[in-house]
């Protein structure tokens, strides 16, 4: 499948998009011997030959066992892990995906056990390991259902400069209510750019709470959609796209 030159640098690990596409117009990039400034090129990485100042770059395909990346949406089932097997004979996340021929798929941010919702695979790992790290604060929107006295007031707060918890504090995160019932019910949304162990249910426990339902609506900008638990689908080539320029691929 032909790709745009800068993204197949950038996919080689050379650098950013950005920078790649100075690159080429520098004059510093050549396909089969032809030195190009274009940055809009395409190249099929299966035959063309690309060098940097004369050097050869090959794309990092390796990273998967296909050679066009795939991606998967899943609503994950409240009661499944999120694990590729289980000692315990339970069932997995695994068990709800159709993997591609030829494919591993990678699960991109870990939901509990207890938790449900947009569990996103791919078979490139470089962008599973970008769309989870913090540092390209990828948002992930989750809608949490809290029982008993929660401190709307200091959650608020703590939301703008992160909250303590004992392994330090959150990165910023954004909440609101969404809905309540009487005093000791309320439905909250909180979009994070990080991903800690029960980090959610966390929160709302500094804060007087105490999830009883959680779900993960939205990662980037995929969303559910009509899916229902246990239900997946397959990326679109575009979204695709989109996913690899969120983190720069």
């Amino acid at each position: 499948m032909a790709v745009r030159l800068q993204r197949y640098l950038a996919q080689a690990g050379v650098a950013s998009r950005r920078k790649c596409e100075d690159l080429i117009a520098a004059g510093l990039v050549a396909v089969n011997g032809a030195v190009t400034t274009v940055p809009g090129t395409t190249v099929e990485p299966a035959s063309d030959r690309v060098t940097l100042r004369g050097w050869p770059v090959r794309p990092r395909f390796a990273e998967t066992s296909a050679e066009t990346p795939v991606g998967l949406v899943l609503y994950k089932p409240r009661g499944v892990l999120t694990s590729r097997t289980d000692t315990r004979g339970r069932r997995t996340v695994y068990d709800f995906v159709r993997v591609p021929a030829g494919s591993r798929l990678i699960y991109v941010g870990r939901l509990d056990r207890d938790s449900e919702g947009l569990l996103l695979f791919t078979s490139h790992g470089s962008l599973a390991h970008r769309l989870m790290h913090p540092r390209w604060a990828v948002e992930r929107t989750y809608e949490a259902d809290v029982a008993g006295p929660l401190d709307e007031a200091r959650l608020q707060g703590g939301a703008r400069r992160g909250i303590m918890l004992a392994d330090g504090r959150t990165a910023p995160f954004r909440a609101r209510v969404l809905a309540r019932k009487g005093d000791d019910w309320r439905r909250v949304e909180i979009v994070m750019t990080e991903g800690r162990k029960r980090e959610v249910r966390r929160i709302i426990g500094a804060r007087g709470g105490t999830v009883e339902r959680l779900v993960r609506t939205r990662y980037g900008f995929l969303t559910l959609g009509g899916l229902a638990p246990g239900e997946s689908r397959r990326l679109e080539p575009d979204e695709m796209r989109r996913l690899l320029a969120l983190v720069d691929l």
